[in-house]
């Protein structure tokens, strides 16, 4: 119990980033097609157009990956006190949410890229304090 408030922010961003990237992660993997005609009429008239599906797939790849690094990172700060694989987490968490917004800015989606910015400051602040 100690080793948890002692690392209270971390977890709890930690939780956050599980959340929102497990979330996104299955609903990729559940509504591909949905996702998919979505981003290719998003993308439509961008140099991206071409290659959606392999940048879904990235995104996919990177999401879960991260979700994963982040909730056994969260284990091992719970109960070992180490946070190697949360460093991670958290750092790819945030690469993911740089090649959302980057997407979102060619698409000139101004009001997602805001979206994606938001979520993007408490990942780079557990980046932070991870180090």
């Amino acid at each position: 119990m100690e080793k948890i408030l002692e690392n209270a922010a971390e977890i709890l961003l930690l939780l956050f980033l599980i959340i929102v990237f497990l979330q996104s992660s299955i609903d990729k993997v559940f509504d591909w097609a949905g996702n998919l005609s979505w981003l290719k009429e998003h993308f439509s008239g961008t140099p991206l157009s071409n290659i959606v599906p392999i940048l879904l797939m990235i995104v996919l790849l990177t999401e879960m990956v991260s979700s994963v690094l982040c909730t056994i990172g969260l284990y091992q700060i719970a109960f070992f006190n180490e946070n190697t694989l949360a460093f991670y987490g958290a750092l790819l968490s945030c690469l993911s949410l740089l090649m959302l917004l980057f997407g979102q800015r060619v698409a000139k989606d101004y009001e997602g890229a805001k979206t994606i910015a938001v979520y993007f400051m408490p990942a780079a602040f557990l980046v932070y304090l991870l180090q």
